[in-house]
């Protein structure tokens, strides 16, 4: 299938475990690509091994904790063929901790990469699907951001702010046919989740042994839900807040 046949798409954090399958999966859907992500030998990594594989893509480094950088990402993605036909939200950290033990630099660093950069890309990229007629908005949110693990303050609420976000940048822009909708993931196999497992002292079976489906997610299962969620054949999707979770609670 290739549902992004002449299309641009930006994602953010594409040198990440889910960004870089989201990434891949757009690619060899048809689109030209823009991997962003901070680590900018990360992203050019992604993107050389699309191009490798026959797909399209182009590596920016930016760090989108900066208003600036989120409207430079835009305007240099927009001037590959002018036009940005989707926006996949995805770059994302997770400061760990209760809000006694959060320090004031952790709390604001989650806000500026969780919420504002979407604030900022979202203002910079929305002229550009207006003037087309219509685009795809994918946000990376949480299953806990709606339903809230314990320990995760800062992670918990801008995740449940970026679903809010969703859902109003949805009713604000439908009438203009940009359609934003968000994945909320639940456990999925990633470097950062590794890298909390270990610190945890868990390993990857004991969180398998807690999702009723018998495992965790993989990255390219939530890259398969963003693609559809980005392409015409969700044209009625709009607003809505979709969980890959396993059928699995929050622990």
């Amino acid at each position: 299938m290739k549902r992004f046949d002449g299309k641009v798409a930006v994602v953010t954090g594409g040198g990440g475990g889910i960004g870089s399958a989201i990434s891949r999966r757009l690619a060899d859907e048809g689109a030209l690509v823009v991997v962003s992500d901070g680590n900018g030998e990360a992203a050019n990594i992604v993107a050389s091994e699309i191009e490798a594989a026959g797909g399209s893509a182009v590596a920016i480094a930016a760090d989108i904790s900066q208003k600036e950088a989120c409207f430079r990402l835009v305007s240099e993605a927009f001037a590959l063929r002018r036009r940005i036909d989707v926006l996949v939200n995805n770059a994302g950290v997770n400061r760990r901790g209760n809000l006694l033990s959060l320090t004031d630099d952790e709390w604001q660093v989650s806000f500026a990469v969780n919420l504002d950069s979407m604030f900022h890309l979202c203002r910079a990229a929305l002229p550009h699907m207006i003037e087309a007629g219509g685009g795809a908005i994918v946000n990376t949110a949480s299953q806990w951001g709606l339903h809230p693990a314990p320990n995760h303050i800062a992670y918990n609420t801008t995740k449940a702010a970026v679903a809010a976000f969703t859902q109003n940048l949805a009713r604000d822009y439908a009438p203009q046919k940009v359609r934003v909708n968000a994945v909320c993931p639940g456990e999925i196999h990633t470097p950062m989740l590794e890298a909390g497992v270990k610190r945890s002292g868990r390993t990857i079976a004991d969180l398998d042994e807690l999702v009723p489906f018998g495992r965790i997610g993989k990255p390219e299962e939530v890259a398969a839900l963003v693609a559809f969620l980005a392409s015409d054949e969700a044209a009625f999707m709009c607003g809505s807040l979709v969980e890959i979770t396993g059928a699995q609670a929050v622990a």
